[in-house]
This record gives structure tokens, C-alpha cells and sequence, in this order.
């Protein structure tokens, strides 16, 4: 698993279009794991728009792959700010070969909070829900949350290429949590949790508490 850093220039036409529709974010981002000719690789990466800019307002997206992105691929001229820092291994730096139950991390998911009810997708609006949301996907995912905090909720919306609107209801969490299963928390880290990766949404971002 690898981490990567981005920062956008706001002057770019393309990238003020992509920060606008996280839909077209994704597009974008697949040039960098795929041929032009080649669809993306189901599952190649997952990303995020942070809450905080740099000292001068510009934007960063978290981005996190199973291989190297080309970034040149992209293709468009200005749409980085600077040239991306180098990648991060993140079975490295947050030992994820030799992880034991019991340990803390601190983490950051901004996801879809939902349940199926009649063949719908249904966003959860009430705070107790969407904490009851995120204690099912710990039990199911190997890790338990010690702290909680949610913010930023948004209904995150995106065209299709077809000119189809996806929209999707998001909420930010944040916190301190504490693995319970290694093998199952390996696993979430690196496929990310619930629905709306197109959008931006599952990637479950975790630093060592020391």
C-alpha cells in the first residue's frame, strides 16, 4: 500500500472542474494507474479531498494505490500545484506485517453512513446512527473506536460521463481507534469502508498513537 500527496493548482480550469465534482476527481485520478486504452483496475486506489489546505488556501488529496501511479499520465498541463511527495509505504510506516491486537491509531474516514431498506440506499442523518454505523463496521472490519467525532456532513455529488447525476450523502469521521484483529483491520486499510469510492469516499487513513 502506498500513500500519496497531492496539492491542485486552484488556477487550473480542469482542476477547479475536479475539486467541483468528485466523480470527475476519480476520472481523472485513473490516468494515472491505467492506459488510456484500459479500464481502471477495480479496487487500484482510494482517495480522499482533505478538510485542511496549505497556508495559502490550496487544496490536498490523499490518495492511496496497490501500485505506482504514473502522474504524468494525467496528462493535464497546471493541474499540480507542485510535484507530488514522494510515495509513502504504508505497510512500512505504520507496521502493518507485525500488528497486534490492542493497538491504537488515530484515524480519519470521510464515508457514506447508510443502510439498504427496500432496494434503496439510505443515507443515515441522526449523530447516534451513524456512531451505531461505524461500531457495525468495526466489528465487522477488526477494530473497536475509543473516541469519535463527526463533522463536515455534505451530500457529496458527482456527474457520470452520460450526463447522470450521483449523489451521496458523506460525513467525516475522526478519532482514536484500537485494533482488535490485525488480519481484518490489514484488510479495511488497504480496501477501505462502505460505498462511494468513486466519489472520494472509504479510505480509512490511520496514524500510530504513541
Amino acid at each position: 500500500m502506498l500513500l500519496h500527496r497531492l496539492y491542485l493548482n486552484l488556477r487550473c480550469k480542469q482542476a477547479r472542474r475536479d475539486l467541483s465534482d468528485p466523480y470527475q476527481m476519480h476520472a481523472t485520478l485513473c490516468r494515472a494507474f491505467s492506459p488510456p486504452d484500459q479500464k481502471c483496475p477495480a479496487g487500484e486506489f482510494l482517495w480522499r479531498l482533505e478538510p485542511e489546505t496549505d497556508s495559502e488556501g490550496n487544496p490536498r488529496i490523499l490518495v492511496q494505490s496497490r501500485s505506482m501511479p504514473d502522474w504524468f499520465r494525467i496528462g493535464i498541463p497546471n493541474w499540480f500545484l507542485q510535484e507530488p511527495d514522494p510515495a509513502i509505504n504504508l505497510c512500512e510506516r505504520l507496521g502493518l506485517a507485525k500488528l497486534e491486537t490492542e493497538r491504537k491509531f488515530r484515524y480519519r474516514l470521510r464515508a457514506n453512513p447508510s443502510v439498504c431498506s427496500k432496494g434503496k440506499r439510505l443515507g443515515l442523518f441522526k449523530r447516534e446512527d451513524q456512531i451505531s454505523w461505524f461500531s457495525r463496521k468495526g466489528e465487522l472490519h477488526g477494530f473497536t473506536f475509543e473516541t469519535i467525532h463527526l463533522s463536515q456532513e455534505s451530500m457529496t455529488r458527482g456527474e457520470r460521463n452520460n450526463g447522470g447525476i450521483i449523489s451521496v450523502f458523506s460525513v467525516l469521521f475522526d478519532g482514536v481507534l484500537k485494533v482488535k484483529d490485525p488480519e481484518k483491520f490489514r484488510q479495511v486499510v488497504d480496501s477501505g469502508i462502505g460505498h462511494g469510492k468513486a466519489l472520494g469516499l472509504g479510505l480509512l487513513s490511520v496514524i500510530p498513537v504513541s
